[in-house]
């Protein structure tokens, strides 16, 4: 048998000593103000080192009537649907036989 070797406190502590998380340097861009990462496009401006680089995306912003109109059309054309479904689906099953029954028999 191998003689196990073992570490020490000393050893295992400069050791993880390399695994401490780096921060993040961020740099706040000249023209907009906007924090963004070092030699990456400012998202906002679309812009990198003074020249447009990118199409700014813009965000539609939507009042909150529209919000919540928007997802109550939504909840109550998938609810109708569903529901059209479930009905087709328990018709098909009155047409070809009772659900849940089977035609095996078992210890027999």
């Amino acid at each position: 048998m191998t003689v196990r070797m073992r570490h020490t406190r000393a050893h295992t502590n400069n050791r993880r000593s390399h695994h401490a998380l780096a921060d993040v340097s961020v740099v706040a861009d000249k023209e907009s103000g906007a924090l963004r990462l070092p030699h990456r496009l400012d998202e906002i401006t679309g812009m990198y080192r003074g020249k447009l680089i990118a199409i700014p995306k813009v965000k539609k912003e939507h009042t909150k009537a529209e919000k919540y109109e928007h997802t109550e059309n939504k909840t109550t054309e998938s609810l109708e649907e569903k529901k059209v479904k479930n009905v087709q689906k328990t018709a098909t099953q009155n047409v070809h036989g009772q659900r849940g029954v089977t035609n095996t028999r078992r210890g027999v």
